[in-house]
């Protein structure tokens, strides 16, 4: 049985990713097509030809004025996948046709439809505005994680990790030793966890960005929105600052860490991220600092839940987990996707697909 909700949007690539060259990522364990035409759209598509099922992004297939020719047997396809041309006879079988889906440029992610097509409300799509503002400046990536998209989940709503796994980077005593509070939004669709440290230690990855020394108010104020876009509101500040009346926040560092998390197949996920600041705009060996330091962060998650996906395939059935205070963001979390794997398998049955 899958533990995928379906009928949803997730994150297939960075904007900058897709090209006027074919660029495949299996998404939720459908292999997709992508690419960008003359006019600079993103169109997707299923990444096997109808006639043998040869993969549209393996050579010699090729992109010739936004019609894809399949490097096997020449079928060829236009933006909306449907077959125009097949070797040998002029007659198009009519259900020479690959699936097409819907697809979203935002934020500098493309968004694709899982799903019916017909469900498919661009409204629904969670924003992260900071990752194309001129206000912000971001670097990110994406790592391959070998491991079921839910332990992403786990790790990012519990981030009192940080002070074990993540020591001498962004981990301090305080994360840990900090409690939080959780609130879910229902209607929304939103998981909310914040930690608030007054006086914290600065760890290196924002004493060296920043240029603070000594101790800081820390602020992890964490949104979650089921099933893909995570977003940590983070507040770097001196000790005893805090936020004018009217939200102005002149002594403090903003940063704005967004993950992407996206199934590949049931067991390992795309491990999209992105780390926008409000300062140093220009400065590219902040930037270069910021990018290194928080790749070496995203891999030591993807090493530690690498293993525990291993752990978890031999672990006898029924084993029950240990949960304490700290798990209250991500049991709400996981109570939320289920629910939407209960709608998706509801709205599947209804309409027949």
């Amino acid at each position: 049985m899958t533990s995928i909700p379906r009928d949803q949007w997730y994150v297939a690539a960075y904007g900058r990713e897709i090209t006027t060259e074919l660029f495949s990522r299996t998404i939720c364990g459908e292999s997709i097509l992508f690419w960008r035409t003359k006019a600079g759209t993103v169109t997707a598509m299923s990444d096997r030809c109808v006639h043998r099922r040869f993969p549209l992004s393996q050579a010699p297939t090729r992109l010739v004025d936004d019609q894809v020719i399949c490097g096997y047997h020449g079928f060829t396809y236009g933006t909306d996948g449907r077959c125009v041309a097949v070797p040998g006879q002029t007659r198009v079988p009519r259900t020479a046709r690959l699936r097409s889906y819907p697809v979203v440029e935002q934020d500098s992610f493309v968004w694709v439809w899982i799903g019916d097509p017909d469900r498919a409300d661009a409204t629904r799509i969670p924003r992260a505005p900071w990752l194309d503002s001129p206000d912000y400046t971001t670097v990110s990536g994406m790592e391959p994680l070998a491991a079921r998209f839910g332990l992403l989940v786990d790790n990012l709503l519990d981030l009192s990790h940080e002070t074990y796994l993540h020591g001498g980077y962004i981990g301090t005593p305080e994360v840990a030793s900090t409690p939080i509070t959780t609130e879910v939004d229902e209607e929304a669709g939103i998981v909310y966890v914040s930690r608030h440290m007054d006086d914290a230690e600065c760890p290196p990855f924002y004493s060296k960005s920043t240029g603070l020394t000594g101790r800081i108010a820390r602020w992890q104020d964490i949104e979650y929105t089921p099933p893909c876009l995570y977003k940590l509101h983070s507040r770097i500040a001196p000790v005893g600052s805090v936020p004018n009346p009217d939200g102005s926040d002149p002594d403090a560092f903003h940063v704005e860490v967004v993950y992407a998390i996206t199934p590949e197949t049931e067991n390992s996920t795309h491990d999209f991220w992105a780390v926008a600041r409000d300062f140093a705009l220009d400065d590219q060996g902040v930037s270069d600092f910021l990018a290194e330091n928080n790749r070496t962060v995203v891999l030591q998650d993807v090493e530690a839940l690498d293993v525990l996906e291993k752990v978890i395939a031999t672990e006898p059935a029924g084993y029950q987990e240990l949960s304490i205070n700290i798990d209250t963001g991500g049991l709400a979390a996981r109570r939320m996707l289920a629910a939407q794997l209960t709608q998706g398998t509801t709205a599947a049955a209804t309409t027949g697909s």
